[in-house]
């Protein structure tokens, strides 16, 4: 689908979303502004975050940003590399063998494999991305402002948080994800 067409897919269902919350306003001012900042601030999320990831994954492609050099497959089909020549040939040599230091030995190796800081310290900019960053000040900006007000109702809040989650679903979908 075209850049064009998804677009204005993407345009076409906030449109018809906001007409039906301005709809609201009809049965209550209140009810319709805590639906509208709720929808609003969940809406920008998804789409902030779906684009900061969009990038991230993007620039890793270019780079060939590859976790290890071993062969895909064969690290899905064997994760414990329990099929290795290697460690085939010595459990027959050594069939008395201590199971717990094996297991104390494995997770230790399985503990250095994960690199957990590594790779927080590559997704960082996605997740500190001022495309999520804005709309979440916008969504407790908004909270705040509501109650500082005395406007705040909960349920109303909460209704548009999830019909916004859902709205900005799709629309992240239809904007950043392309259609293999």
């Amino acid at each position: 689908m075209k850049i064009g067409m998804r677009l204005k897919k993407t345009i076409n269902l906030f449109v018809v979303s906001e007409v039906v919350i301005f709809a609201l306003w009809i049965y209550s001012y209140t009810f319709f502004l805590n639906f509208q900042i709720a929808f609003l601030a969940s809406v920008l999320i998804l789409l902030g975050s779906t684009y900061s990831y969009k990038r991230l994954v993007d620039s890793r492609v270019e780079a060939e940003d590859r976790p290890d050099d071993t062969d895909l497959m064969e690290k899905i089909d064997d994760p414990f590399d329990l099929y290795s020549e290697e460690i085939t040939a010595e459990m027959s040599i050594e069939e008395d063998v201590d199971l717990k230091s094996v297991v104390k030995e494995e997770k230790a190796r399985l503990k250095s494999q994960k690199n957990t800081l590594k790779n927080t310290a590559k997704s960082a900019p996605a997740l500190v991305s001022i495309f999520r960053v804005v709309p979440y000040l916008f969504l407790v900006l908004g909270f705040i402002g509501l109650k500082n007000n005395e406007l705040l109702s909960l349920v109303p809040f909460l209704v548009g948080l999830g019909v916004g989650i859902v709205v900005g679903f799709f629309m992240g979908r239809s904007l950043f994800i392309r259609a293999s």
